[in-house]
């Protein structure tokens, strides 16, 4: 009998892990799977047990504990944080102890973001400058303290040095509410990040997991998809400018009689400081096309006005939050805010 393939999950509660964690749990070969999530919260570990996978309770930026789950891991599914160095690192060195120890290849999956794309632009200007996954001259040029870069170095670095295999997935807006099994039994976090931070800034004033089935599958199925350099995948399907994206919330507020005026306005440096912490983030230019995932068979369906259409739920469910305990604030993904 086969022994079963060792996969390790961390950010199952999150936005963007609890949707990979569910295709995960659905993937016709799980009874080939021994899956162990890594959890902060008991009580959400023992929902998740209910699922037929290990938990272990713990955090990601627990380094030893990293090391030691990693080195048993055969691959390694990192969902929890963009931008946390010594998890990664921790990762790094488990996988090379199991490469060490069984002298086949591990995996590592890495959940990076768009946002290392981004410019300087602070709201001023479009840019022409499209990036290609396929393109790896191009990727390579990226800056070195671009968001997201220094955490994916040192996968890039790992693999290059022959202990591990590393794909990168790096996702663009992630807009909707969650619906997963995972967010109906209470483990996931069913808001994503950017949408509900312009709305609920709004408020104030007046599918993605589809490509790391594709990575993985690919991978399961022995069809060499690229890594490395040449394993960076993005998520996108199409374009939006931040005044589309704010005109539907403006006209979102004024539908449901809190705003008067469906033209967005300018946030003052004041705004931008008490909703953003003084960051110019929202008015960076980050264009690129998923090339390198839809060659391996991606087919996104959701468009731009998918995700225009998905904002008036999101309002509704931050007010309905905003109701139910008196506040604005609506839990993100860790490591997430960030993640475009």
């Amino acid at each position: 009998m086969a022994s079963k393939l060792n996969i390790l999950f961390t950010g199952a509660t999150g936005y963007i892990g609890g949707e990979v964690f569910a295709k995960l749990l659905d993937h016709p070969k799980f009874s080939t799977f021994n899956i162990t999530a890594l959890v902060r919260s008991p009580e959400k570990a023992e929902k998740l047990r209910a699922l037929q996978v290990q938990v272990v309770v713990g955090s990601h930026s627990d380094e030893p504990l990293m090391e030691k789950l990693a080195s048993e891991a055969d691959i390694v599914i990192a969902t929890a944080d963009a931008d946390n160095v010594p998890a990664a690192k921790a990762t790094l060195r488990g996988l090379k102890k199991r490469y060490a120890a069984t002298k086949v290849l591990p995996t590592f999956i890495h959940t990076s973001g768009t946002g290392v794309l981004t410019d300087d632009a602070k709201g001023l200007y479009p840019t022409d400058t499209i990036y290609d996954d396929l393109n790896v001259v191009q990727l390579n040029s990226l800056p070195d303290t671009q968001f997201h870069r220094n955490v994916d170095l040192e996968l890039l670095g790992g693999d290059e040095a022959g202990y591990v295999k590393t794909y990168i997935i790096l996702p663009s807006t992630i807009y909707g509410l969650a619906s997963s099994k995972l967010a109906d039994l209470g483990i996931q976090n069913r808001h994503s990040v950017q949408i509900p931070h312009l709305i609920r800034a709004a408020i104030d004033r007046g599918r993605v997991a589809d490509v790391y089935m594709t990575v993985l599958n690919a991978i399961l199925h022995n069809k060499n998809p690229g890594h490395g350099r040449e394993g960076l995948y993005f998520g996108e399907n199409g374009e939006y400018t931040m005044y589309q994206l704010a005109k539907r919330i403006s006209e979102v507020l004024v539908e449901l009689g809190l705003g008067k005026d469906s033209e967005p306005s300018p946030f003052t440096t004041e705004e931008i400081d008490k909703y953003f912490d003084g960051s110019l983030y929202m008015g960076t230019n980050s264009r690129c096309r998923a090339n390198r995932a839809r060659a391996l068979g991606w087919k996104p369906t959701k468009t731009t006005d998918d995700m225009l259409s998905s904002v008036k739920p999101e309002v509704e469910a931050i007010l309905e939050e905003r109701k139910r305990t008196g506040s604005l604030a609506v839990k993100p993904t860790a490591g997430y805010a960030a993640t475009t």
